[in-house]
Order: structure tokens, then C-alpha cells, then sequence
């Protein structure tokens, strides 16, 4: 679902929620500029972390609801 050159914007607008998987990480990407072009993978990289990791919590986000 999710993968590392998706736009930060589009995970939160797909799922409003990631907002928590981000904080978790110490990403403030909710109230960032560089949410409009940043990808999962650069934001991980900037701020030293596991692109898989990040990418696996937020997936953690539909399983909790039940779906995919």
C-alpha cells in the first residue's frame, strides 16, 4: 500500500491517522512545507530513519482497522 516514493501528503490525505505514526517517529510531517513534495523515503533518510520500519508502522494502521 504504501512505498518509499509516496508523497508525505498523500499518506496523510489517504489516512488521516499516519499523523500518529509520524509523531511516533519524531516526524512533525503534518505541519510541515515539505509534506507537498518530500517522499516517505527522503523524510526517513533526513531525520535517521528506517524507511521500512516507517513504511510497516503506517501499513500497522489499516491492519489495526481490519482491512488493506
Amino acid at each position: 500500500m504504501y512505498s518509499n516514493d509516496m508523497l508525505i501528503k498523500d499518506v496523510l490525505y489517504g489516512h488521516p491517522e499516519a499523523v500518529r505514526v509520524f509523531e511516533r517517529f519524531g516526524l512533525g510531517c503534518s505541519t510541515c512545507l515539505g509534506a507537498e513534495m518530500e517522499t516517505l523515503s527522503s523524510v526517513a533518510s533526513m531525520h535517521g530513519v528506517d524507511v521500512a520500519v516507517l513504511i510497516s508502522a503506517l501499513e500497522g494502521l489499516h491492519e489495526s482497522e481490519g482491512g488493506a
